[in-house]
């Protein structure tokens, strides 16, 4: 299979017929101008020792070694070998609460930052196992569905914030169904969902969207950020300027508390794990660790085709035939004036 690394440089293959263009208009010129100065037998006198053979020869050996450089540009490419690439590995779903609470800087930079940084980790460490991203507050909604292209989750994850949904909220019940919903259910990959959360105001059958998940064998991990103390809610201005904290109707200062006890439930009955998170851990790397335990599944195969580079087939000769058209000069020879119409 041949194809070409860079057909961008295919595209000045059309000057070429321009420059013969020009190469035959100056001929003609030159010739036109010739038979005003003199008449036809002064060319021997005129030009006793130049050959118009060996100057439409260097010409044409000129032309043919920019073919050749233009094509070598492009790089031509054959492919050698195609083989399967198995992907095995197990399907996670993060659920990322996106609220206002998580703003609160009791984990730093803030509990979302913190909670971005980690899934980044991650998927930097992801080697042939599915993720995606569900965001959450008083809705949910998937921001990048299950995938390998790790390179896109990550832009993806880069874009989220707190005005990712902005239904104010933590609907944890309705993440949990949309993540159950969002597996394949045909695909016999093992299957687990990862809630990132301070844990505080869930909405939604929380108990029902764990039945369901227990009846599609999907453990859930839950990992909780923030001060079961509570701390204020800072408001930022447009600038990212700190101007003061959330308050209620009464004017007093909100405190968001991270709600432990829901979080342990939500784990301990669908099968997972809850981890208390910090400003120094990888709670999320410790969740991966526990999933690796789970044997991973073939979820597909990738043909993949390898090419192997041969500019150098066509550069090698370009270079010689420009070396020739130096070392020859357009004066005339014994063996060429045999072929060479006399211009006298």
């Amino acid at each position: 299979m041949l194809r070409f690394a860079h057909p961008e440089y295919l595209y000045a293959l059309y000057l070429v017929p321009l420059i013969i263009l020009l190469f035959w208009y100056s001929q003609r010129q030159r010739k036109r101008l010739l038979e005003k100065f003199a008449n036809k037998k002064l060319y021997s006198v005129l030009l006793p020792v130049k050959s118009n053979l060996k100057s439409i020869l260097k010409f044409w050996t000129v032309t043919l070694s920019i073919v050749l450089i233009i094509l070598a540009l492009a790089n031509p490419q054959i492919g050698s070998k195609i083989e399967e690439v198995k992907h095995v590995g197990i399907d996670v779903y993060i659920l990322l609460d996106v609220s206002q609470s998580m703003k609160a800087q009791d984990i730093k930079p803030s509990r979302l930052e913190k909670a971005k940084h980690d899934i980044g980790k991650l998927i930097q460490k992801l080697r042939g196992d599915r993720i995606g991203l569900i965001v959450f507050a008083g809705e949910a909604f998937v921001q990048f569905p299950l995938t390998t292209d790790y390179s896109a989750a990550n832009l993806f994850l880069s874009a989220v914030d707190v005005n990712s949904v902005p239904q104010p909220g933590t609907a944890i019940g309705p993440a949990i169904e949309l993540a159950l919903k969002s597996f394949k259910k045909d695909d016999k990959a093992k299957k687990a969902i990862v809630i990132i959360t301070d844990g505080e105001d869930h909405e939604g059958n929380l108990e029902e969207a764990i039945k369901e998940a227990n009846k599609l064998d999907v453990s859930i991990y839950t990992i909780g950020l923030g001060s079961p103390a509570g701390v204020p809610i800072p408001i930022f201005n447009k600038a990212g300027v700190q101007v003061g904290y959330k308050k209620d109707r009464s004017g007093k200062v909100v405190l968001t508390h991270l709600d432990e006890a829901t979080l342990k439930d939500i784990s301990e009955k669908a099968h997972g794990k809850y981890y208390r998170g910090s400003n120094t851990d990888d709670e999320l790397e410790s969740v991966y660790n526990d999933l690796a335990s789970y044997e991973g599944t073939e979820f597909g195969a990738t043909k993949v085709t390898e090419y192997e580079d041969r500019f150098y087939y066509l550069l090698f000769p370009a270079i010689l035939l420009l070396l020739i058209d130096f070392f020859v000069s357009e004066r005339k020879s014994k063996f060429l004036m045999r072929f060479e119409k006399s211009e006298s």
